[in-house]
C-alpha cells in the first residue's frame, strides 16, 4: 500500500501472503506448478551469478578501457566519442571523455556491497575525470548517466550511518559535489540560451552552445523525455548546495512542456521545437521520446513532496488509460486481448503506429510505484513473453504482426527494473524465474571475450561490439538486487529511490524542504478532477500462486508463440 504523509511518503510494496492453503482450492494446475514456487539454493546461484556478470564487465572495462567512456567487449579496447565524425550522434551523444562506465557503476559497486573497491572507484574519478572538453553532448543523458551517479555515490557516502558499509574515504571532502555543480553548470547554457525554456538538446561542455558547429549536433529538436526529465537531479543538486538554480531551471522545463500538452486529450507529443514550442513529433506513447518524462513527475513527487508534480502525473496517467489502452477492460478478470498501451496521434487518440518499443517495458515499474499493481502485472507480462520468444527484447515490436521492426537489443535493463519492482510489491516467485530468464539469456546470447555487447539482431542473434554504461549500472543492478532479498536495500526500501538510470537516491526529509524556492517557473495548468493515489492490490490468494491468472498468462503465452504449459 501507499501513505501518503504531509511531510514524508512512505512505500510498502509488499502485499500479504495467505499464511496456509485453502484446503478447499482446486489443484495447482501447470502454470501454478511451474511459476509458484522457487527454490532458496537457485535464488542464492543466481545472487552470485549476477555478482560475476557484473564484476566480469566491470573489471574488463578497467583492463582493457578505463580512462575511456565505454568498453568494446568483442575487441578488448575502449571506446571515446567519434571526434573524426562530429555528426556521429549515436556516439557523441553519450560519451563525452569522462570515464562513463567507471562514473555510471559506483552506486553499482555500493550496492554490491564492495565497499572497498567503491572507494577506489571514487578516487579514480576525482583524480581522472575533468569535465572541461570540447565536446558535445546531449543534456538528457549526461544528467542522468553522468550527474545522477556522482550525485547519487556523494549521498551514500556521506550518510551519516553508512548502512551499505564503509564508504566513505577518510580523505573525501565533497570533491564528486563539486564535480556535479561544475558539471551542471556546463549543461545550464542549454537552459539560459533558450527563449522558451525548453533546452537545446546538447551543448559543447566548454564553450555552451556557440561552438555547436555540425548540423545534427544543432537542431533545435528535442523529446519531451530529454527536455523535460532532469528534476529529480537537477533537484537534488539545488538542495544539496542550497541553490534554487538548477531545479528552478528543470522545473521550468517540465511545466512549459506540460502547458503546451493538448487540449483536446492531455496528452504530450514525443518530439518539440525548442526555440518555438511547437510539437514537431505527434505520437504519444509510453517509450521512447516520453518515457521518463511521467517516470520524473511521479519520482519528483516522491522525492521533493511538491504537490503539483503528483497532480501531473495523476492527470497524464487518466489520459494515458483513456487514451492508449486496448484490451479486456481489467488485467485479471473478463473477457478479450491482452491488455496493451499503444502509441497515438496526441491530438485526436487515433493509432499512430502499430509497434511499440523497449523502453515501455519500464512502465510497468512505474505503475508499480503508483500503487495500480494489477495494471503492471499486465502490462509486464506483454514484455516477458516478448523476450521469451526472442531471448531478448527487440527495439520495436509490431502487435499487429507479432514481429520485430527494430531487431536490435543494446543489453537495456528497462524489462528486468519492472520485474525487480514487482517482485518486491508482490513477493511472487512468477517474477524470479523472470528473472532467471532474463539472466541465463544474457549470458548464453551476450557474454563475449571481455563483457557483453548489444545484439544487432533479434533475429540471428549476430552482436555489435558494445557495452553500453547502462548496463553495469542498471541490468546487472536490478538482477542482483532481485535474487539478493536481504540486502540492505530492499529491507529498507521505502528509503530510497531509483533514478531513471537506475542510481540509488536516498528519500531524506531535508530534500523536501518547502524553502527551496522555484523562482521564474510557469503556472501550471491541472484540471480539479484529479484521481487520488491508487493502491489496488492483487488479491492474497491469487498472489500466492500467480500475479496473472493462468488462464490470462496461457493466453497471452500463447499469442505470441511461446507455449509455456500444456494449460486448457
Amino acid at each position: 500500500m501507499m501513505y501518503f504523509g504531509t511531510s514524508l511518503v512512505f512505500f510498502s510494496f509488499h502485499v500479504t501472503l495467505i499464511s496456509s492453503l485453502d484446503i478447499f482450492r482446486k489443484p495447482l494446475d501447470d502454470l501454478e506448478k511451474k511459476y509458484g514456487s522457487f527454490p532458496e539454493e537457485l535464488r542464492l546461484q543466481l545472487r552470485e551469478e549476477a555478482r560475476e556478470m557484473f564484476y566480469f564487465g566491470y573489471n574488463n572495462y578497467m583492463k582493457h578501457a578505463f580512462p575511456m567512456d565505454e568498453l568494446n567487449p568483442i575487441m578488448c579496447t575502449g571506446r571515446g566519442p567519434d571526434y573524426a565524425n562530429p555528426s556521429n550522434i549515436n556516439i557523441n551523444d553519450i560519451l563525452g571523455d569522462y570515464s562513463l562506465t567507471l562514473v555510471d557503476s559506483l552506486d553499482t559497486l555500493a550496492v554490491l556491497g564492495n565497499a572497498s573497491e567503491f572507494q577506489r572507484a571514487v578516487e579514480r574519478v576525482i583524480d581522472n575525470v575533468s569535465f572541461d572538453k570540447d565536446n558535445v553532448v546531449q543534456v538528457f543523458e549526461v544528467n542522468i548517466r553522468v550527474l545522477g551517479a556522482l550525485l547519487s555515490a556523494h549521498m551514500l557516502m556521506t550518510d551519516p550511518a553508512q548502512p551499505l558499509g564503509q564508504l566513505k574515504p577518510p580523505w573525501y571532502k565533497d570533491e564528486l559535489l563539486h564535480l556535479a555543480r561544475d558539471l551542471a553548470n556546463r549543461l545550464l547554457p542549454a537552459f539560459t540560451e533558450s527563449g522558451t525554456g525548453i533546452p537545446y538538446p546538447r551543448v559543447n561542455l566548454r564553450h555552451g552552445r556557440g561552438s555547436v558547429t555540425s548540423a545534427a549536433a544543432r537542431s533545435v529538436e528535442t523529446c519531451t523525455a530529454g527536455a523535460g526529465s532532469l528534476v529529480v537531479e537537477f533537484g537534488l543538486l539545488s538542495r544539496l548546495l542550497k541553490d534554487p538554480i538548477y531545479e528552478n531551471h528543470a522545473r521550468k522545463a517540465s511545466r512549459t512542456l506540460w502547458n503546451l500538452r493538448s487540449k483536446t486529450t492531455g496528452l504530450l507529443g514525443n518530439v518539440i521545437n525548442a526555440e518555438s514550442g511547437q510539437w514537431i513529433g505527434r505520437l504519444s506513447g509510453l517509450g521512447a521520446g516520453l518515457d521518463s518524462f511521467y517516470e520524473y513527475l511521479l519520482k519528483a513527487y516522491i522525492m521533493f513532496g511538491e504537490e503539483d508534480d503528483y497532480k501531473m502525473f495523476s492527470e497524464a496517467y487518466a489520459s494515458i488509460k483513456q487514451y492508449m489502452r486496448r484490451g479486456r477492460p481489467h488485467c485479471n478478470k473478463g473477457e478479450g486481448d491482452h491488455p496493451l498501451y499503444v502509441n497515438v496521434d496526441m491530438q485526436s487518440g487515433d493509432v499512430h503506429t502499430s509497434w511499440i518499443d523497449s523502453l515501455q517495458a519500464a512502465f510497468s515499474g512505474i505503475q508499480v510505484l503508483h500503487g495500480d499493481v494489477e495494471e503492471a502485472i499486465c502490462s509486464h507480462a506483454l514484455y516477458y513473453f516478448i523476450w521469451k520468444y526472442y531471448g531478448v527484447l527487440p527495439e520495436r515490436w509490431n502487435w499487429q504482426q507479432l514481429s520485430a521492426d527494430v531487431a536490435f537489443y543494446p543489453l537495456r535493463p528497462e524489462l528486468i527494473e519492472s520485474t525487480y519492482l514487482l517482485y518486491q510489491a508482490t513477493r511472487s516467485p512468477f517474477y524470479l524465474h523472470v528473472g532467471k530468464d532474463i539472466l541465463n539469456s544474457l549470458n548464453s546470447l551476450t557474454r563475449t571475450t571481455c563483457g557483453f555487447a548489444t545484439v544487432h539482431s533479434v533475429l540471428d542473434r549476430s552482436l555489435e561490439d558494445r557495452m553500453e554504461s547502462f548496463f553495469l549500472s542498471e541490468t546487472c543492478k536490478y538482477l542482483f538486487l532481485l535474487f539478493d532479498t536481504e540486502n540492505f536495500v530492499n529491507k529498507n526500501h521505502g528509503n530510497y529511490i531509483f533514478s531513471t538510470e537506475g542510481h540509488l537516491l536516498p528519500l531524506l526529509p531535508k530534500f523536501r524542504d518547502k524553502q527551496i524556492k522555484h523562482l521564474g517557473s510557469p503556472r501550471i495548468s491541472v484540471s480539479a478532477n484529479v484521481s487520488a493515489p491508487s493502491c489496488e492490490a492483487v488479491d492474497a490468494e491469487r498472489t500466492f500462486f500467480l500475479p496473472l491468472k493462468s488462464k490470462y498468462l496461457d493466453q497471452i503465452s500463447r499469442q505470441l508463440g511461446v507455449i509455456i504449459s500444456n494449460y486448457s
